[in-house]
């Protein structure tokens, strides 16, 4: 499998820098992707990044909604118009912005988890809670205990 997997957990330079694992970088090079692609998540207290994949996942959501109308134009606004898009500097390192600061809560550490099609920015210890929580979920929905958010017609 081609994606971003594994998780990592890098300090901030005194510039508010951080570097972007390197397997993570090599993902993005082969996405043809030139920098990257965040967006605050809607359902945790993470940061979405990624480069064309993830962009195409949030355009075939944008794709179900008629275009000029009220819900296209809030879902665009929410998934395009509140992202930014930081350059990767010549080390691999980007900055840490006000809206992932706000969005996370990260402070001197960063946690990078792989999600396939996209990885998550997160503050370590909120992504340790949040990854103990996601694997309780998991094992649920393997063994048929929870029906999954998307079958029950929620978000994934």
């Amino acid at each position: 499998m081609a994606g971003f997997v594994s998780h990592f957990t890098n300090r901030l330079d005194a510039k508010g820098r951080v570097s972007i694992p390197a397997s993570f970088r090599a993902v993005l090079a082969k996405d043809g992707y030139e920098g990257l692609y965040c967006i605050a998540s809607a359902h945790s207290q993470a940061v979405d990044a990624g480069g064309n994949d993830l962009l195409a996942q949030i355009q075939t959501r944008l794709d179900a909604f008629a275009k000029l109308t009220p819900d296209h134009d809030a879902l665009a606004i929410a998934l395009f118009g509140a992202s930014e898009t930081p350059k990767i500097d010549g080390d691999g390192r980007v900055v840490i912005s006000d809206m992932i600061r706000d969005h996370t809560g990260i402070t001197d550490q960063v946690t990078f988890a792989g999600l396939g099609y996209k990885f998550q920015i997160w503050e370590p210890e909120r992504f340790r809670e949040h990854r103990a929580e996601a694997a309780k979920r998991a094992l649920a929905m393997l063994s048929g205990q929870v029906v999954p958010a998307q079958a029950q017609g929620g978000l994934a």
